[in-house]
């Protein structure tokens, strides 16, 4: 599929990019029912592993985090809560993850969520030169410098992919 230069109107995440003064770039693609981010990647010719997938996740306490992962990677829950401090972690159901971000599933980005949560990145993720990460919308993603994880959205590294 041809890569479409098509501008989005305005997402939370896009208005917290331009208030935080985050240069990005668009890109839009076709979004296909569990795709992921191996159908974003194939549509965009990016490598899936530069593509980030945002996760809402709630620890034993029930209290919603957010992990950015790499797109070709899983989370090993056991992992992220040893590093965190939690006993456990687990996905929240997608409306619980809704109701903490203020995005559908599959358009969920760490910018502009309606609840502050903690944002934890793989640390593999900051070694990349760019990003694409959702921005807002399903089919949607903005290309960002990895470095504006930590910088701007005080995302804290940490080891848990599989």
């Amino acid at each position: 599929m041809a890569k479409k230069d098509k501008h989005v109107s305005e997402t939370p995440a896009t208005q917290w990019l331009k208030s935080n003064q985050v240069p990005y770039t668009e890109h839009v693609y076709d979004y296909v029912d569990h795709g992921g981010t191996a159908e974003s990647s194939k549509q965009l010719g990016w490598p899936e592993h530069a593509v980030v997938k945002t996760l809402v996740m709630q620890d034993d306490k029930a209290k919603p985090l957010i992990i950015l992962m790499h797109g070709d990677k899983q989370v090993s829950t056991k992992n992220l809560a040893r590093a965190i401090g939690a006993k456990s972690v687990e996905p929240c159901k997608p409306e619980v993850a809704q109701r903490h971000s203020g995005y559908q599933v599959g358009g969920t980005s760490p910018f502009g969520t309606i609840k502050a949560m903690p944002v934890w990145v793989e640390e593999g993720v900051l070694a990349l030169e760019r990003i694409l990460i959702n921005g807002g919308r399903r089919g949607y993603l903005v290309g960002i410098a990895p470095q504006v994880l930590t910088d701007v959205l005080h995302a804290r590294p940490v080891r848990c992919a599989l």
